[in-house]
């Protein structure tokens, strides 16, 4: 290639097309930057490469509000979740669950179960990071469509981005709680009656 007054010309740039390749991958990560200023990533944490199962016979709460969010994992993959937010729970027979897979052993279930034996486990400031969530479901006092970044009956904390849909409510009640969770944070968690077991092959709450 040669300019105008017929020299080679070698290692141009061309700055336009440059620009309409760069511009979406800048935009991206700057979207990315404001999401974690404003604090749509959901939990705190790294969460692990595998989603686990929790279920419930019922699941009472005081101060829902619901909206979505993103997890991260450790190599910087972006995981969209649904956050439920609770202030004060309670839940009934209790289970969590989540197989690994192993070279060599094969599957290995570890299920955790509480809250079996007449007292509930009992937690505050509960968020829960779902991509499936199923059961019987009752709110009271509830608004649905509401602006993520307005949230003002789930635990301080609980609010998604500006123009987002969300919902809230003053109670939940919920049986027959199935679902399935990257991630669960809380101020405090009680487990009554705790029982942990590690066994090969595949064995989930359901």
């Amino acid at each position: 290639m040669k300019d105008a007054q017929g020299r080679p010309v070698t290692g141009r740039v061309r700055w336009r097309r440059f620009a309409v390749l760069a511009v979406p991958g800048f935009a991206a990560t700057a979207a990315l930057a404001v999401a974690l200023a404003e604090g749509a990533l959901a939990a705190s944490f790294a969460v692990s490469g595998q989603e686990f199962k929790v279920s419930a016979d019922s699941l009472e709460g005081e101060g829902f509000a619901q909206y979505g969010g993103v997890d991260t994992n450790a190599r910087g993959d972006l995981l969209p979740v649904a956050v439920t937010a609770i202030k004060e729970a309670e839940l009934k027979k209790l289970c969590q669950s989540v197989v690994t897979h192993l070279p060599v052993i094969g599957d290995i279930s570890l299920n955790l179960t509480a809250g079996g034996n007449g007292t509930p486990v009992r937690a505050s400031n509960l968020f829960l990071d779902a991509t499936q969530m199923g059961g019987d479901a009752e709110f009271k006092n509830v608004e649905i469509g509401r602006d993520a970044s307005t949230l003002d009956k789930g635990p301080d904390g609980a609010q998604g981005l500006q123009d987002l849909f969300a919902q809230q409510a003053d109670h939940v009640s919920v049986k027959k709680l199935r679902q399935v969770a990257w991630a669960t944070n809380a101020g405090t968690f009680k487990l009554a009656g705790l029982r942990l077991n590690i066994s090969k092959g595949k064995q989930e709450c359901f």
